[in-house]
């Protein structure tokens, strides 16, 4: 699935409580509220956009991020994530010891650590004692392309089809026929590419297009094409959305287009 179909899919809440459960190995997980694309904004520095965040039954602050490309799920990037659900949990005036855990989820395209592992689970330690050094915070990262016989690798399997018909798990196969075999999921998935064209747009009226109609318009099919591209989207697709033939697409994305004069 591409991070844009997936955004979609987690907007059912059932999908969200299957693969926390799945992810965190507690079948008893509760989603109470959650926000997909959480706009964090930092006046003093570098804001982001989560693509879900979500609070459990526990109290748990959890994000999940799903990545085409492993650069962009830097360990860095995954500390920048974690300070930002922390930074905007507490009220003025509450103790720190208040607190809750926070959990952020990095399904990567591949292995996004390199030691072969299919899930990896990081926390902090004491060094000098070899004990855990309990802040409540915790960094996953799970390799999409492990798709091993387990709970965990047949959910993995389950993000790499195309087809509802092809899913093991039926929460998710359900949302999936929703979304791409029912009138209402086909509109949701059109204004979703609809605010990705505009945000496109906008972006190419921000670098200056704004010399001719043509121009701005072709530079805001290139900026769309490459975020579709960044979302894991394929060329045909990415053609049909845009409204360009797949040679074109192609060459924008391979960088070897000459910019308009």
């Amino acid at each position: 699935m591409s991070d844009v179909f997936m955004r979609n899919v987690l907007k059912d809440r059932a999908c969200t409580e299957y693969i926390l459960r799945t992810i965190l190995e507690d079948g008893g997980l509760r989603v109470l509220e959650q926000v997909i694309q959480k706009d964090y904004k930092n006046l003093q520095g570098r804001s982001a956009i989560l693509d879900c965040v979500a609070a459990d039954s526990r109290g748990r602050q959890i994000n999940i991020e799903v990545q085409q490309k492993t650069e962009g799920a830097s360990p860095q990037r995954a500390r920048y994530h974690s300070g930002l659900l922390d930074m905007n949990t507490l009220n003025p005036g509450q103790r720190f010891e208040e607190l809750p855990e926070s959990c952020v989820i990095f399904i990567t395209l591949g292995d996004g650590l390199g030691y072969g592992c299919p899930i990896y689970h990081i926390k902090r330690k004491i060094s000098e004692v070899n004990q855990d050094f309990r802040d409540g915070s915790y960094i996953i990262y799970v390799d999409s392309k492990n798709q091993e016989d387990t709970p965990l690798g047949r959910l993995m399997h389950d993000f790499h089809c195309s087809r509802a018909s092809e899913m093991q798990s039926g929460i998710l196969a359900k949302r999936v026929r929703e979304l791409k075999e029912t009138e209402e999921g086909a509109k949701t998935m059109c204004e979703e590419m609809d605010r990705i064209f505009r945000e496109g747009r906008r972006l190419g009226e921000k670098h200056g297009e704004k010399r001719g109609e043509r121009r701005g318009e072709m530079k805001s099919k290139r900026e769309t094409a490459a975020r579709l591209a960044k979302r894991g989207m394929t060329v045909p697709e990415i053609a049909e959305l845009v409204g360009a033939n797949t040679q074109l697409v192609q060459k924008w994305l391979e960088n070897r287009i000459e910019v308009l004069k």
